[in-house]
């Protein structure tokens, strides 16, 4: 079977070492023969969609078609399009599989979805892929979810000329390879923002310190969200806009202001 996609670019934002990084790969191996991976050289959850301004970049080259960038993922897809593959940019970014969903309001500090941003950014379709896991932290992440998955939706998704500056933000749910599941289309959700508190420590100088952490409670999901689809086993499409204006509330602030 032919191959549907020319050239990828693969990025995430758990860095180039990564295990969903490996499993992403193989879903991009399954939609092309030229798939380049431009990724960050350490960890870089939380960063949403940041540019390191203060300080140069490096760019260490891994393997054949694969480099460490020493930034954000947003700097690896920069680097990628406007630098090694300017002549020839990507007909595809993929940004994942984040170790971890990423819905609700996660998708606003998500690196993962803004390596698909930027993607979008440049007018590339692009598609983030992240793997839920267990509210309570157990058990192991099973990425096998989505390389079982992701190649078939992205085909699908590409079927679709869908607008440039829409991105898709997909999440596998937390279940055994062979589960059935099905492919919901679903709206961002909504979490109470009361679970994220912070843990305070103390260092052996007596100092505090402190780590950000989830109250391990039950989640009320919205009918159609990502939530629901995620929490009842099933994957998650939710489409993304870049453009934030609440057209909504414009024609009253233009009554307030008039």
């Amino acid at each position: 079977m032919t191959k549907p996609v020319g050239r990828i670019l693969v990025t995430n934002d758990d860095g180039i070492n990564a295990p969903g990084l490996k499993a992403a790969m193989k879903i991009a191996n399954e939609l092309s023969d030229d798939v380049w991976i431009v990724a960050p050289m350490e960890e870089k959850s939380g960063a949403s969609h940041s540019l390191s301004l203060s300080h140069p970049l490096r760019l260490i080259k891994k393997g054949a078609k694969k480099y460490a960038v020493t930034g954000t993922p947003t700097d690896c897809v920069m680097f990628a399009t406007r630098h090694m593959m300017r002549d020839e940019p990507p007909d595809l970014v993929i940004s994942g599989v984040n170790f971890g969903q990423n819905i609700a309001e996660d998708v606003s500090y998500s690196g993962t979805v803004a390596g698909a941003k930027e993607g979008t950014v440049f007018g590339i379709p692009s598609v983030a892929l992240s793997q839920a896991i267990r509210m309570d932290g157990s058990g192991k992440i099973r990425f096998e979810v989505g390389v079982k998955h992701g190649a078939k939706i992205i085909r699908q998704l590409l079927k679709l000329n869908w607008p440039r500056d829409t991105l898709m933000n997909v999440n596998f749910p937390d279940i055994d390879p062979s589960t059935p599941c099905k492919v919901r289309i679903t709206k961002q959700g909504k979490r109470d923002a009361r679970i994220l508190c912070l843990d305070e420590r103390i260092d052996p100088r007596n100092t505090p310190y402190y780590w950000y952490d989830f109250k391990r409670e039950s989640i009320t999901a919205g009918k159609g969200t990502d939530i629901e689809a995620i929490l009842e086993g099933d994957i998650s499409i939710t489409p993304l806009k870049m453009d934030h204006t609440d057209t909504s509330i414009k024609s009253k602030l233009s009554a307030l202001f008039s």
